[in-house]
């Protein structure tokens, strides 16, 4: 069953950011974009090089109007010793939020139950708190921020202008489409 729509549910989880913990809930993601980047564990392999990579586009994220919310199943206590321990993650500006009783890995149906992680999932949420778009990979499968930034700024177009559609590798500015009779059969 798609996710595309499906509004979160109400949450408050714990963050560490800016080298603090501190609480966020579903009220704070309503009124702007919002990101979920989901991973399966601190201390582990293909994360590191996936956080590293959007805290490099972090300012283009926020420059964008969109807040980025890292989450495992970890604790708040285990994002700080990461944190403390790889320069790697020590780059992040964004928060990572804590998920240890699984409530925002399930809500997103990313829960691994067996092992009790969340797969690879990164969702984009509309100011009004609704998936907008969504992908999951299989863990062993990096994910490109500069590519989730691109999917970001689609959503954002097609949010603000219902009647157009953005074609494959579309960018801010350039042509987009306005589906109509005409088209039919002719892209």
């Amino acid at each position: 069953m798609s996710l595309i729509n499906k509004e979160v549910s109400d949450f408050t989880v714990q963050a560490y950011h800016d080298e603090r913990f501190r609480p966020v809930s579903k009220s704070d993601i309503l009124g702007k974009w919002s990101v979920f980047f989901f991973y399966p564990a601190d201390f582990t392999f293909v994360c590191p090089t996936e956080l590293e990579d959007l805290a490099e586009k972090y300012d283009a994220f926020r420059d964008a109007g969109c807040e980025v919310y890292s989450v495992s199943c970890d604790t708040h206590y285990v994002h700080k010793a990461w944190h403390d321990a790889s320069e790697r993650i020590r780059k992040i500006g964004y928060p990572m939020l804590a998920d240890p009783t699984h409530v925002l890995a399930k809500d997103f149906d990313v829960l691994i139950e067996a092992d009790g992680v969340a797969e690879r999932g990164t969702f984009i949420v509309n100011p009004e708190g609704k998936i907008a778009a969504y992908e999951v990979n299989a863990g062993n499968v990096g994910r490109n921020a500069e590519e989730l930034l691109r999917k970001l700024r689609a959503c954002q177009f097609v949010y603000e202008h219902d009647d157009e559609v953005c074609p494959a590798k579309w960018q801010p500015g350039a042509d987009t489409l306005k589906p109509s009779l005409d088209l039919v059969g002719m892209l």
